[in-house]
């Protein structure tokens, strides 16, 4: 039970298929481009999964080293880093969400937690909700729509605002948002977000679409 997708669980192969059938954004399209002879290249450097190739292009001077080694384009593997990156989203910190009082984020600072990846673990069962409701007096009406958060926080590009968003248009959980009509998503939010302007900018349909996508790679482990 993680909060991340294991890297380790996707092989270099695996890879192939995935990017074959990824929606990307613009600036990610050159994965698209000879995908299997770039990770086969990447395969013969000894790189057995996501993991291995995410510590092989931790920093900038890995990327080189590996450029180097390998004869794929600086580019292009930094491209590739920051895609894979994205499947371990920087977590969202308590403080920072709109429905969420700070005197909450305050009592969970108390016993160290301060952002999603800390109370993940605290809120996977209702026993384990109950136990941090007695340790921190927060309700448990509070606990619940932190856990729903923590959960809607594990997906690609979903922040501290917009995990806010999902929950007050009623995709409460990832499994929700993996399960949702994107196009549907898009219009109760938009419907939502005119009423009540809870976001500036423009989030369109396909921007629903790649965080339907994102939730479908994960586990859905959270009890409730």
């Amino acid at each position: 039970m993680a909060y991340y997708i294991d890297l380790q669980t996707i092989s270099i192969d695996q890879y192939k298929e995935i990017l074959e059938s990824a929606n990307l954004i613009p600036s990610w399209m050159i994965l698209k481009e000879n995908i299997h002879e770039n990770l086969d290249i990447i395969k013969a450097q000894g790189i057995r999964n996501l993991d291995e190739l995410k510590q092989s292009l931790k920093d900038k001077s890995k990327v080189r080293k590996f450029s180097e080694q390998s004869g794929l384009p600086e580019n292009y593997l930094n491209v590739l880093r920051r895609v894979i990156n994205g499947y371990h989203p920087k977590p969202n910190r308590i403080k920072d969400f709109p429905n969420i009082n700070n005197d909450v984020a305050i009592k969970l600072e108390t016993i160290d937690i301060k952002n999603t990846l800390h109370l993940y673990n605290e809120i996977l069962t209702a026993g384990k909700r109950n136990e941090l409701t007695s340790k921190t007096g927060i309700s448990k009406n509070e606990i619940i729509k932190l856990t729903k958060l923590t959960d809607l926080s594990r997906i690609r590009w979903v922040n501290h605002t917009f995990a806010f968003v999902l929950l007050e248009a009623g995709f409460e959980t990832a499994e929700q948002v993996a399960n949702a009509d994107y196009n549907e998503m898009y219009s109760t939010i938009r419907k939502l977000n005119k009423e009540r302007e809870l976001y500036k900018g423009n989030i369109g349909a396909h921007d629903m679409k790649l965080c339907v996508e994102a939730a479908q790679t994960l586990d859905f482990d959270v009890e409730y």
